[in-house]
This record gives C-alpha cells, sequence and structure tokens, in this order.
C-alpha cells in the first residue's frame, strides 16, 4: 500500500495548517481565555518533549534495551517530581529577569558573555542531532509511502515547508518579547493527537493483531528467547546513563526550556505540571511494547523504530496508516518548531547582537524580527546539511543518544546556578568546553566512524550501541569534575557574586542603594536614545514603568533603582542577559564615590518573596521580624526612617495619615522632595540640632494643625546602616484646648470687669439718664434742654461701651456642632440689616458672590461678621459711594473680599487693628471691639482675615475673608438661615 505525493504533501500541509488556525484562533480570541491557559494547555504543551524518537525511536528503544527505554519517560519524570526544588526556583528566575533561554540563563548567572556564548555554540551539539532526528523520521515514513522522490529530496521539502511554519508560529509579529499563547495551544493540540494516535494503535495491536483469548501471552511465551537475543540487560546497560541524560533533558534541552519556563504565563500551573505530565507520558508509553511486539508478530519489513508506521502498512489499513504518519508528523513538527524558535533567539542574542547591532536610525524591533526569520531558516537548512553529511548513515538510537548526551554536559552549571553560589564562569566554562570535546572524541566522532565507515587518522575509543554509555559518562564527569576544581582555585567577580545571591534558593540578594546619574525618567530616556534610538527608548522604559505600575515621570531614588533593574530586564528578554547588562551599566551608570549602602525596603520585600522557603531558626527570625515591623507599622504615631542621605526608608500608616501622603508614594524618595509643607517642616527638623520640637504650626487644608517631632540618630555598626528615625504625633487638639482655655480665661476676666462696670456704672447711669429725662418735662429753657439731650446721648455712649465688653467676653460662649452655611445669603442678610440704618441708605451695596460658597459654621455668628465688615466699610466711605462684595473658591478654601473706595487705613496702624479697644474712628464713634470680636469669630471658624489698604488707586479698602470650603452633595441641608 503506497500514497501519491500529493496525498502526502496535501495531509502534511493540512496537518500543518489546522495546527496553525488553532494557533490563530488564540491569539484572535476566538476560543474562550479560560480555556487557553487553563494549566492542562500548559501540562500538554510540555509533551512537545515527546518527539519523533518517542513517537517512533521508544520502539527502536524497547527492541534494544527492553523495558529500558522507560528511562526516556521516567528521567524527565523525575526532574518535574522534584519541580519545587529543581524546576520552581528556575521559572522564578526566568520570570523576574525575563530570560528566555538556556544561554540567557547561564550568562546572567555567570555574568559573562563568553559563558553565553559558549553555551549558543555548544547548544548546536544538541539541536542538530535533535532535529536530525525529526527530519530523518519523517523523510524516512514519507519514503515508506512512497518511494517516487529520493528519501534525501523528501527530507529536504519538509524541511522548507517547516521554516515557513516555523516562522509562521513564532515569529510573524514585531514584538520579539511577546508570549506566544497560539503557540502554546497548537503544541498541545499535536500532544493530544499523538497520543491518541499512538493509544488507538496500542489498542489494534492488543485487541486486533494478537488473537483475543491469551495470543499475546502465548506469542510472548513463545519468542522470549528471540527477544532477549534483540536486548541488553538492564544492569548490564546504560539504564543509569539514560535516566541521568534525560533528567538534564527538562531544563537543557531548548524546547522544554522554552515551553517550561519562557511561554509560562501561570507560575502555580507548575504544580500541575510535576504529576500531569509523567501521567501523560506514563499513558504514552503504555504502548511502547505491544507495537514492538506486534511488528515482530507482523514480520514488519522495516527497523524497530518505524514498526508503528509498518503495522498499518501490514494490516492495509490506510486509516490507521494515516493516523500514525499524522501522530508522527505531529511528534516532529511540534519540537521542530518550538527548538528552532527558542534557539534563534538564543543565537541572536548571544551571537550576532554582541558582534553587531543596527545604528539607532533603523527599526530595530523590525530588525530583530527578521533577523530571528533568518536565523530559524539557517538552523533548520544546518541541520538539513548535517543530514546529507552523517544523519541519514545514523539511525533514531544514535541521533537522540548523540543529542540528549551532548544536552547533559550543562547539567553541572544549572546545578551550581541552583545550589552552588561558590562556582564561577572559569570553571563553567572549562568544563563545558572539555566535556564537549570529550564527546565529541568519545561519542561524535566514532558514532560517525562506525556508520560511514570513516578512517581518523587518530586513535579514537570503540564506542557503539552496547557501550557508549561509558563515554557519556566520561564526558560528564570530567565536565563535573574540572567545574569543582577550577571553582574552587578562583575568585569570584562582585558581579558574579551578586549574581549568584539573585539565583541561589538558599540566599537573598542584598540589593544597594546606590543613586543613578539620570535624576528622573526623562534622562533615563535621554541616556539610552544614542544606544536604542528615541523610539525604542522611550518604549522600553514605560514599558518598563507599567509593568512596575509606576507614573510615566519618576524622581524618586528607590523608583529609579527599580527602574533600571526592570529594564535590564526586559532588555534581557530582547537582546540577552549579557547586551543588556553591558548596555545598562554603560548608559545608565549609578553615582561614583558614594558610600554604598544596603537598600533596606527592597531587602525585605525580597525576604516577602523568600517566606515560604525559610524553616526552622530563619523561619522564627523572620516572624519576629514580621511581628516588629507590624508593631512599628501600627504604632499609633507617625513613623518615619531615613537613610543617612535623607531618602525615605519606612513610612507607616499613622505617617500616611497625618500627612495624607501614601507608604508607596514616598518610600524612596529624598525627604526634602516631599510635597509642602511636610518636605519643608520635616527636613528642617532633620538638619537642626534639636531632638524635639513641640506644638510646630503648619496651615492644612485651610485649617491650622500643630506637629510634636522627636527624633533619633541611629549610628552604623559593622552590617548595620546607620540613619535616623523620626517620630511625629498630631497635637491640635491638645493645641485647641489651651488656647479655648486661655480664650475662657481671658473672657472670664473681662466678663467679671464687664459685670463689674455693669453693676457698678450701670445703675448711676440709669439714674442720670432718668434725671435727664425729667428735665426735659420740667422746663422748656432751651439751654436745660440742649443740656438734657447731650447728657443723654452720653449715657446711651457708655450704655453701649458697655455692652460691647459685654458682647466681646460672651465671644466664645458658643455651640462647637457647625452645619453647612451659604456665605452669599449671610452677606445679603448682613446688607439687608444694614439697609434699615439712614446712614447707609446712600451706599450702594454690591454682591456678587456665586451661590456655591458653602462653608461649615455659624450662621448667626458669620451675619455678625459681616456687618462689622460692612458696618465699617460703610462709615469709611462717602455718600454715593459703591461698596463690592465678590467671593471665589478653590479646592480647599473659599474666599470673600469686601471692597470700598474709602479714604483706607494708614499703614501704621494696620497691625493694630484687631487688637481690642483701638479703633481709628473719631472719639465717641467706636468702642474698638468690633473686628476684635470679627477676628475671634472667623478664628473659631478655622478662617483666616486679612486686610490690604490703600489699594492700587491709593485710596480704599479691601478686606479678605477665607474659610475652609464645604463640598456640599445633593443631600446635604444648609442650616436654617437667620431671618
Amino acid at each position: 500500500m503506497t500514497f501519491s505525493l500529493s496525498q502526502l504533501a496535501l495531509l502534511g500541509v493540512g496537518y500543518l495548517l489546522s495546527l496553525f488556525l488553532a494557533a490563530y484562533a488564540v491569539e484572535r480570541n476566538w476560543l474562550p481565555r479560560a480555556w487557553v491557559r487553563h494549566p492542562l494547555v500548559y501540562v500538554l504543551s510540555l509533551g512537545v518533549y515527546a518527539s519523533a524518537w518517542a513517537f517512533y525511536g521508544s520502539v527502536g528503544l524497547a527492541n534494544q534495551y527492553g523495558y529500558g527505554f522507560l528511562a526516556y519517560y521516567m528521567g524527565i519524570s523525575g526532574a518535574f517530581v522534584m519541580s519545587p526544588i529543581l524546576l520552581r526556583p528556575i521559572l522564578q528566575i526566568t520570570r523576574t529577569y525575563q530570560l528566555s533561554s538556556l544561554a540567557d540563563l547561564l550568562a546572567f548567572r555567570y555574568r559573562s558573555r563568553w559563558a553565553g556564548i559558549t553555551v549558543s555554540i555548544i547548544m548546536l551539539a544538541v539541536v542538530v542531532p535533535m532535529l536530525t532526528l525529526q527530519i530523518t523520521a519523517i523523510g524516512d515514513t514519507l519514503y515508506l509511502l512512497n518511494r517516487e522522490w529520493p528519501v534525501e529530496n523528501l527530507a529536504l521539502a519538509y524541511c522548507l515547508i517547516m521554516i515557513l511554519f516555523a516562522i509562521l508560529f513564532g515569529a510573524r509579529h514585531v514584538s520579539p518579547r511577546e508570549k506566544h499563547e497560539g503557540l502554546v495551544f497548537a503544541i498541545a493540540f499535536e500532544s493530544v493527537l499523538k497520543l491518541v494516535a499512538i493509544l488507538i494503535l496500542g489498542g489494534v495491536v492488543l485487541f486486533g493483531v494478537f488473537p483475543e483469548v491469551g495470543g499475546l501471552e502465548q506469542w510472548l511465551s513463545d519468542n522470549q528467547a528471540q527477544l532477549a537475543r534483540e536486548q541488553v540487560r538492564l544492569q548490564d546497560g546504560p539504564w543509569r546513563t539514560l535516566l541521568l541524560m534525560f533528567f538534564a533533558a527538562a531544563v537543557a534541552m531548548p524546547h522544554m526550556f522554552h515551553m517550561a519556563f519562557t511561554e509560562n504565563t501561570n507560575p502555580a500551573a507548575l504544580r500541575q505540571a510535576s504529576w500531569g505530565f509523567p501521567l501523560f507520558l506514563l499513558i504514552m508509553s503504555l504502548s511502547v511494547p505491544p507495537i514492538l511486539w506486534a511488528g515482530y508478530y507482523l514480520n514488519v519489513d522495516s527497523d524497530p523504530s518505524y514498526f508503528a508506521l509498518g503495522i498499518g502498512l501490514a494490516l492495509e489499513s490506510e486509516f490507521l496508516t494515516v493516523l500514525i504518519f499524522v501522530g508522527g508528523l505531529a511528534a516532529a513538527s511540534g519540537i521542530i518548531i518550538v527548538t528552532t524558535l527558542s534557539t534563534a533567539a538564543m543565537f541572536l542574542n548571544h551571537l550576532v547582537l554582541p558582534v553587531y547591532k543596527p545604528a539607532p536610525r533603523y527599526d530595530f524591533y523590525r530588525w530583530l524580527l527578521w533577523m530571528r526569520r533568518s536565523l530559524i531558516g539557517v538552523i533548520l537548512l544546518l541541520a538539513y546539511g548535517f543530514y546529507r553529511i552523517v544523519g541519514s548513515d545514523l539511525d533514531l538510537s544514535q541521533l537522540g543518544i548523540l543529542g540528549f548526551v551532548a544536552c547533559s554536559q550543562f547539567l553541572p552549571g544549572i546545578l551550581g546556578l541552583l545550589y552552588w553560589p561558590q562556582s564561577n564562569r572559569k570553571g563553567f566554562i572549562t568544563g563545558l568546553i572539555i566535556g564537549t570535546i570529550t564527546w565529541i572524541y568519545g561519542l561524535l566522532l566514532p558514532f560517525c566512524e562506525l556508520a560511514l565507515g570513516w578512517e581518523v587518522p587518530f586513535f579514537l575509543p570503540p564506542t557503539d550501541e552496547g557501550n557508549w554509555h561509558l563515554s557519556a559518562i566520561t564526558a560528564i564527569g570530567i565536565n563535573f569534575l574540572l567545574f569543582v576544581i577550577v571553582s574552587l582555585s578562583t575568585k569570584r567577580s562582585s558581579e558574579e557574586q551578586a549574581a549568584a545571591d539573585a539565583c541561589s534558593i538558599d540566599n537573598v540578594s542584598r540589593p544597594s542603594r546606590l543613586p543613578l546619574q539620570a535624576s528622573n525618567t526623562n534622562e533615563v530616556i535621554n541616556a539610552l536614545t544614542p544606544s536604542l534610538g528615541r523610539y525604542v527608548a522611550e518604549r522600553e522604559v514605560y514599558q518598563a514603568l507599567t509593568d512596575l505600575e509606576l507614573p510615566s515621570y519618576e524622581d524618586r531614588p528607590y523608583a529609579l533603582r527599580r527602574l533600571r533593574a526592570r529594564l535590564e530586564a526586559n532588555l534581557s528578554g530582547l537582546m540577552g542577559p549579557t547586551v543588556a547588562h553591558d548596555l545598562v551599566n554603560r548608559y545608565l551608570p549609578f553615582q561614583k564615590d558614594v558610600e554604598l549602602t544596603e537598600d533596606l525596603f527592597q531587602l525585605e520585600q525580597r525576604l516577602e518573596g523568600f517566606q515560604s522557603r525559610f524553616g526552622g531558626l530563619a523561619s522564627e527570625l523572620d516572624n519576629l521580624r514580621r511581628y516588629h515591623r507590624q508593631t512599628l507599622e501600627r504604632l499609633p504615631m507617625g513613623v518615619c526612617s531615613l537613610a543617612p542621605d535623607g531618602e525615605v526608608l519606612m513610612w507607616n500608616q499613622v505617617m500616611s495619615q497625618l500627612t495624607g501622603i501614601g507608604s508607596l508614594d514616598v518610600t524612596g524618595s529624598h525627604l526634602s522632595r516631599l510635597p509642602s509643607p511636610w518636605g519643608p517642616m520635616l527636613s528642617d527638623f532633620l538638619t537642626s540640632d534639636a531632638m524635639h520640637k513641640h506644638k510646630h504650626r503648619v496651615d492644612s487644608a485651610g485649617r491650622p494643625r500643630w506637629f510634636g517631632m522627636h527624633k533619633a540618630v541611629l549610628q552604623s555598626s559593622g552590617s548595620q546602616p546607620g540613619g535616623t528615625v523620626i517620630l511625629m504625633e498630631d497635637q491640635t487638639e491638645t493645641q485647641l484646648l489651651e488656647e479655648e482655655l486661655r480664650h475662657s480665661e481671658r473672657l472670664a476676666s473681662i466678663g467679671r470687669l464687664a459685670a463689674g462696670v455693669a453693676h457698678e456704672i450701670g445703675n448711676p447711669i440709669t439714674g442720670i439718664d432718668c434725671l435727664a429725662q425729667s428735665m426735659r418735662y420740667e422746663t422748656d429753657n432751651p439751654e436745660l434742654l440742649e443740656m438734657a439731650d447731650q447728657i443723654q446721648e452720653q449715657t446711651k455712649r457708655v450704655t453701649r461701651i458697655v455692652q460691647s465688653l459685654m458682647n466681646f467676653s460672651h465671644a466664645g460662649h458658643h455651640s462647637t456642632d457647625h452645619d453647612p452655611v451659604d456665605t452669599t445669603y449671610c452677606v445679603n442678610e448682613a446688607i439687608q440689616l444694614l439697609k434699615l440704618s439712614k446712614r447707609s441708605q446712600d451706599i450702594d451695596f454690591i454682591n456678587d458672590c456665586p451661590p456655591e460658597l458653602i462653608t461649615l459654621g455659624d450662621a448667626q455668628r458669620l451675619v455678625q461678621v459681616f456687618i462689622n465688615l460692612l458696618g465699617n466699610a460703610r462709615d469709611a466711605s462717602e455718600a454715593g459711594s459703591t461698596i463690592w462684595v465678590q467671593g471665589d473658591m478653590d479646592e480647599q478654601q473659599i474666599r470673600i473680599r469686601i471692597i470700598d473706595d474709602g479714604h483706607g487705613i494708614p499703614a501704621e496702624t494696620l497691625d493694630h487693628i484687631f487688637e481690642p479697644f483701638f479703633t481709628t474712628k473719631d472719639v465717641g464713634k467706636g468702642t474698638g471691639l468690633g473686628l476684635s470680636l470679627v477676628y475671634s469669630i472667623i478664628e473659631e471658624h478655622y478662617g483666616h482675615i486679612a486686610i490690604d489698604s490703600p489699594l492700587a488707586s491709593g485710596r480704599g479698602t479691601c478686606v479678605t475673608v477665607s474659610l475652609p470650603r464645604y463640598e456640599a452633595t445633593e443631600s446635604t441641608e444648609l442650616t436654617e438661615q437667620p431671618s
């Protein structure tokens, strides 16, 4: 049974188009996001590990090693079972620092451009055999189904098609840093497809090939000797080596790193993957032995690796043959797409960008996109070249062994990254290079010599499929040994030590507080422009600010340090950690000759992230730290902790309540940059010699407030940094009570004086007034009548003075419960009352106040204020004059201005007009208590009164009354206005 080339092309391209359609549907949001981001999709996407070697080659492994083929599934399953201590820390590092490949990770940890270059070059030893394995498998299966074209041409056609689809899947968009959720969903889909295909084949074998009752058991019993001859016993074979190299594949294989870490959008899904992925592999492995046995039973004429397809051909089942072909195509295509994408990004970051980077005038993102596309084509064509030279003569098992043993060379560096902070770049690079050379000498060249019949002019070890594991263990052992020896005998750089602290799962890095030379985000953009171009610099800076949830303009030193770290992480995902690190260090340097101290706030944030990892004494100490932190946060007093340079390190809840400035908004700022009045007040206190300051007045929100401040200086000792702690308490209520007490005492003394005056003077004055009235009725003498009128006028004056004294003494005796008051209405009411007087009939009062001037207060007493002020303006104005009342407001205050064009107030008397008994009126026309009473009432309403006189014209006076604004709502009822 054969298929035409057009049928095979239709099957292959049709499947790839359906896979692309699944990815496109995700990108266009045609599928619910809950489906796309479900942990099951992530688990199934890890099935990319089950390549053509799993689909086809596992049967060859089972034929060679018996149940040893399970090492392919058990090794990587062990890595996922150990995910809390192996995979999860790596996921956290890659997400934090935007590391998209193994080369990124190792270059970041060992802070070496050469580490990234070395890993990228040696990754070719992994990628080329693995891609060649997929090309070989598809080329061979195409040739089994159609022998019209040579297998090399079929393989080339498949490579060209895969270059196109790899670009469509991962290099269509300009942004090279995006997550490919469509790709993840498509790979999950192909994992389901190949799982269903191999399970259906297993079911057909069990229930359709062997007799239903006892057929399989009888055949196994009869052919036990034949099967044993074909296999290497586990205890004598490379069982442990297989487990080790498949274990390393969980992290070191580029396609597994890409799907497990780079494309991970939900870290919690790794928990489900720790058991879900091994379960997927277990189910897939169940069909392998029956397929092997059925191939022998049916005498399939093909390599055991292709028994799966041969069974369909032997049974002459088109459906089964097509299903297995599509399943194998899915297994090979998935790993090719993911591997080429991840490897192209790796080569771009570590082989291209360190050598050449386009000028800033070019579109950097589009250049990156086309460079990735070119690298995808180069990588696949390189694999095809290896296939033509060597790969076609090596079987799937040999190609797989070459790739996985080369992959295991990265294992020492990965383990050192996580568990050995003392390891360094020299040890890692030395071990990796010598281990790879050993792999080439002990494994690659012998396999090539064995398959091709090469005659190498020097001695090669007699490596074959029976003893290859000895060369593999030797290469890994030499790598480990040199890694340890060189690391112990050489020193780490400071940058390497910092990176080791950031990567180690047992350490918490200690960030420093070095300030940047750039003082704000605009200067950061300007600094990056020469290297990245203006457009890219702005885009990257604003993206980093968005990631950190910071405003578009920042000048806080702490925020700028966070921005610098985030920029380096984002640029690492764009161009690799070494290029990003060099670029950031060059264009965003720290200030020099600055004392290095630790960033305690950021350190505490990192400790919070490590809480779940602490145990024993470390956990107890962390609990104690959290308890002390909560104590300071909830202390009923404002606490502000400052670094020696004035940077705010702590700002507790009460401090936020007192100032209205949130902790996140102020932490990391210099104290002097706080808004007024808090910045100047705290800065002055910090620089003063006083350790305590009581009842410092601050005008905030239109009201005076009083604060007490205390400070303590912390001396640095050893690793403990120094600084200053400022405590602040609100003393407004105490100050108001004290003023009320003083006011009451003053009024009490004036009240006693007024009572004495009323008692001692009131009665005689009443008697005098009565006698004067009697004189008016008892005589017609004009002189006596005029004298009686003068006596009565003087007695009325004395009565008014006594009444003013009584009013002033009772100024503080009123209710403190204020209601919303319409001040415009109060002004109108005062004007109406004044117009009742004959002296006001020739004065024009104009009220231009808007109706929304609302304050909290006592309407009756505010009317008294405006009567006094308008009365004074009237008395200073000439007949026919106009008095204007104007009003406006802002967010906090309302202002009422009373303007007249009278004679004004002399400058030498302005400082005394609010003093009791001071008046500028003629004798007998004023008591000097009116403005004192006005001042007292305005103070009671938390307001302010100011007088400007004379005005610009040289005449007139402007009295400005400022009162706190009250935001009235629809449900607010104004207090009943005075009638």
